[in-house]
């Protein structure tokens, strides 16, 4: 669940089988209070051009959209006897671009392309602000996915890393806690190449934040930190001391970084 925010109005965003739905409740509370949300919608329905784009994206989306049902509301559309809920139109039709939700985040949504129709019975400028804070919100998502994707590279290259460690830095007798404290070692040897602290050190500058210092890491440190990471496994097959890795891995991260930040500036530049 997500909010967005239209015109000082919040509206609720839900993903339900892998499709976005925004509250209807919601926008219809932008154009009177919450209590007509469920009229204003109603009034909606009733139009038959709304019935029209209804059953024409079920059709596209929805192959068990029952067409007869749908020709049925079509043609008692616009009478002013007609008269159609959400309910009984989902429950009438097999619908699914319109969900009835209850409990906590209850009330009527609609998948996107609905939602911005529907945008059209509250205001033409309030659909534009819609699209534009939806889309915002897609964004926003997808930055995120971005950074979660990376973050993720970075533990397999760790366990790459650290299987490199195990293989020729630790020798059979050591105990448990003499292992962990080599891990902890190479870890923090990355830290100071990358960060130019050790984990120690930035919980102490950072006594407010929780999790460690790579959950607070950009995206281009994430992907430089990748690339050591298997760089440190290398240099350790090859039998390289920590001292002499620790100078290479810094000027690695040094280049790397100018380059990753350079491709950023071009892109702000081309946009």
């Amino acid at each position: 669940m997500a909010k967005i925010t239209v015109e000082n109005t919040d509206i609720t965003v839900i993903n339900f089988e892998e499709r976005d739905y925004i509250s209807l409740t919601d926008m219809a509370g932008a154009k009177e209070n919450d209590s007509r949300a469920a009229d204003i919608i109603k009034n909606w329905l009733r139009n038959r051009y709304t019935i029209e784009f209804l059953g024409t994206w079920e059709m596209i989306h929805n192959p068990d959209f029952k067409v007869v049902e749908f020709d049925h509301f079509k043609m008692q559309a616009g009478l002013p006897s007609f008269v159609l809920s959400c309910s009984e139109w989902i429950e009438k039709t097999n619908a699914i671009g319109i969900i009835v939700k209850k409990g906590r985040y209850g009330g009527t949504y609609a998948h996107k392309d609905i939602a911005f129709e529907f945008g059209s019975a509250i205001s033409v400028p309030f659909k534009l602000y819609l699209i534009e804070e939806f889309q915002r919100l897609k964004d926003a998502e997808q930055a995120q996915l971005g950074w979660s994707a990376k973050r993720e590279l970075a533990k397999i290259n760790y366990r790459i890393h650290t299987d490199a460690i195990k293989q020729n830095l630790i020798p059979p007798e050591l105990t448990s806690k003499q292992i962990s404290f080599v891990y902890s070692d190479e870890a923090d040897m990355l830290n100071v190449a990358m960060f130019g602290m050790t984990a120690k050190e930035w919980r102490e500058s950072n006594p407010d934040l929780k999790g460690n210092i790579r959950d607070y890491a950009t995206i281009n440190q994430l992907i430089c930190l990748s690339n050591m990471e298997n760089l440190n496994a290398v240099f350790i097959n090859d039998g390289l001391p920590q001292t002499e890795r620790l100078e290479k891995l810094n000027k690695i991260a040094i280049q790397q970084m100018e380059v990753l930040e350079n491709i950023e500036d071009r892109k702000l530049l081309t946009e």
